[in-house]
């Protein structure tokens, strides 16, 4: 007999039960509310994941996480360092440029298949996108803005109905999240709204080729919104501290 608030470990996870409801806790689970949490900017780049933490968190055995952790770590969300554990990842400057040079090669291919096929309904699921990303920014919720900028190119990918492409795209978009987090300056949008709402005219019109267009040149924009320039420079602190320190006579 189980209580209410224990949990029990079955298979690859755990069933916990509250009440009267029972919620399997299994890897699959872990590896979605983690990678959100990672997209969300919750679980900031550089963040260790002790595996027993973890385990307790969610109630299952330290194999379970271990199993979400190694699938994380293939999608390039999290590393797993020897004699260290797992830490959320810190993409590099170079790594920086190149999701978003590979993001400009896949999203135009796939928004002009998406063009063909697109569905009233999906066009409207992307402007009430667009008024939830607004909102979000008005009230502060930076977060929100992020997710909703996220499932804004996810939503335009999937009706390319290319599920292979679309899979490579969704790890790209996550994969942006976390340089957004290390290089995105405070006050700045991540995603410009206003070029989501040019994207969607583009395509309510029928202009394929303008859409694509738009599409890279947004690309290409998020990519100048992010502070790459200085990185990996040696600082001068001279110039930082100069006026400050004590005079030598």
């Amino acid at each position: 007999m189980i209580r209410a608030g224990t949990s029990r470990e079955e298979g690859n996870g755990a069933t916990v039960v509250t009440g009267r409801r029972r919620a399997r806790v299994t890897d699959e689970r872990i590896h979605r509310e983690v990678a959100q949490a990672i997209v969300e900017h919750r679980l900031p780049p550089g963040t260790a994941l002790p595996e027993d933490q973890l385990a307790g968190v969610f109630g299952v055995s330290r194999t379970v996480v271990r199993k979400a952790l190694l699938r994380l770590a293939h999608e390039k969300l999290v590393e797993l360092r020897p004699n260290r554990g797992a830490a959320v990842a810190r993409p590099s400057v170079d790594e920086a440029r190149q999701l978003f040079e590979a993001r400009r090669l896949l999203e135009p291919v796939l928004l002009r298949a998406a063009a063909t096929r697109i569905a009233p309904r999906t066009l409207a699921r992307l402007r009430a996108n667009l008024v939830e990303e607004q909102q979000a920014w008005r009230r502060g919720d930076r977060r929100a803005v992020i997710r909703l900028s996220g499932e804004f190119h996810r939503l335009l990918a999937a009706s390319a109905d290319n599920p292979v492409l679309l899979e490579f795209l969704a790890e790209l978009v996550a994969r942006t999240s976390l340089v957004i987090a290390l290089y995105q300056p405070l006050g700045t949008t991540p995603c410009s709204m206003e070029e989501h709402a040019r994207l969607v005219e583009a395509l309510e019109a029928g202009d394929t080729d303008r859409a694509c267009a738009l599409m890279e040149a947004h690309l290409h924009h998020c990519e100048e919104q992010l502070d790459l320039s200085e990185r990996g420079r040696p600082i001068d602190l001279r110039s930082i501290f100069g006026e400050s320190g004590a005079s030598v006579p």
